[in-house]
């Protein structure tokens, strides 16, 4: 189950478990902010590219390929502080 640690809004953090999750068909409740999205979810790297253009199409934002994006974390935390009038922008 995703506990957060992150400083992300609940609202952010649950679009972007969302989106993960809708790419494998994986329960959202398996996800962890810790899980690897390569060795324990099984996401290659065309599942990850489709992830960052969905997250930059939903939230309107530029995801660089050198930010390192590699746990579920990873994501919501970039994403959050990204994203035009986030509370963690």
């Amino acid at each position: 189950m995703f506990t957060s640690t992150t400083t992300a809004p609940k609202s952010i953090a649950q679009q972007v478990l969302r989106i993960i999750s809708k790419r494998k068909a994986i329960k959202p409740a398996r996800l962890r902010v810790t899980s690897q999205l390569d060795r324990e979810l099984g996401f290659d790297t065309v599942d990850v590219v489709d992830i960052i253009l969905e997250l930059e199409r939903s939230f309107h934002i530029t995801i660089p390929d050198e930010v390192p994006l590699s746990t579920v974390s990873d994501f919501v935390n970039y994403v959050a502080s990204h994203t035009p009038g986030s509370k963690a922008a």
